[in-house]
Parts: C-alpha cells; structure tokens; sequence
C-alpha cells in the first residue's frame, strides 16, 4: 500500500468511534422495540390461589377506640363481585363463609350500620392467602389494603410494603431481606 491509496480511505481514522456508535444505536433501538404491551414497573408474579372448598373466615372488628357491634361485612372478590356476607349482631366477632371456587384476592369490607355511612366509614381487610383463616377487620386494615391498592393490587409483595410503609417497624426486628416471620402477625398486617 502506498501512501496515496491511504487517501482513498480517509475514514479509516473514525471507525472505532463509528462502530462503537452503530452498535450502540443498533443495542438501544433493540431495547425500544421489547415488548410494548409488558407493564413498565416491575412485578413478581402471585400464583393464583382459590378457595378449593367452602372456607370460613372470622375476625373481629374495631375501630381505633373500640370493638364495633354492629354493621355489615360484604365479601367481594378482585372483580368486586359479591360472594359472601354476614351481620354483626351484638358483638365485634364475625364468622362468613366464602364459596368452594372463590379466586383470592378477597376483599372484607365493613358497613357500619345506618343509611347514612359514606366511604369514610367502611373498614377493610384483604385475604390473599387460602392457609390463613383469621382477618381482623380495623383502621390499619383499611390503611394497608389501601396503601396496597394504590402499589398495584393486593399481592403479597404489595401488602408487604404497604404494611412497611404505613406502620412503624423497629429496624431490629427486620433482617436484611425484609420481614422475620409471618409479617401479617408479628406486626399486626392486614388481617
């Protein structure tokens, strides 16, 4: 080669700039066209889980200065479709039944008794799991299930940083994954 076939090729001087650019531009342009109809957050997907056979859940209800003795509780599923009610009748403690085949989540929702209750007043609980049996209905109920709604839905992971985030947790009591333990109990969660 001599020094005026060089000149054909003056872009010689540029081209791991150029390649570096191209295959960049080609990386980027790969990452745009990924599925677009995937959701932008990340999730981990729950199992869905159903009642296999009738399943009676039982709780009580209060408010942040008492039990509550009196109002209803409507069981609803995640497309807010009726499945189950019962009354409260002289007491805070109630026991409804969800039907064999009921997809989780569930929502409990309390209505104090009186036509003139708003939304304000209703208390919630989520069920998400078919193995626990036992969800209080309260104040910090309806904060966590609400908390958890406005994450995304009520899936475990949801609950659990609603749940973090809405109530106090002494950071002896967290390991570095999270919760110790059940985080429905040991710190007074969703049920």
């Amino acid at each position: 080669m001599t020094i005026k076939s060089l000149h054909l090729f003056p872009t010689f001087k540029y081209l791991p700039e150029i390649l570096t650019f191209v295959l960049l531009s080609l990386f980027l342009q790969g990452c745009n066209n990924s599925d677009k109809s995937s959701n932008k957050s990340f999730s981990i997907q729950q199992k869905t889980q159903k009642y296999t056979q009738p399943t009676t859940l039982k709780g009580k209800v209060s408010n942040g200065k008492s039990a509550i003795s009196a109002g209803e509780i409507k069981v609803t599923d995640y497309k807010d479709k009726l499945v189950a009610s019962t009354q409260l009748q002289k007491g805070s403690h109630y026991s409804v039944t969800v039907p064999a085949g009921t997809v989780l989540p569930v929502i409990l929702t309390f209505y104090p008794d009186g036509n003139d209750s708003t939304d304000k007043d209703k208390l919630i609980s989520v069920a998400i799991y078919t193995s626990i049996k036992k969800y209080d209905i309260n104040e910090l109920t309806t904060l966590i299930a609400k908390r958890a709604k406005k994450l995304g839905g009520y899936t475990h992971s949801n609950m659990v940083l609603a749940a973090d985030s809405t109530i106090g947790i002494p950071d002896a009591n967290k390991t570095t994954t999270g919760f110790r333990g059940d985080p429905t109990k040991q710190y007074g969660g969703w049920h």
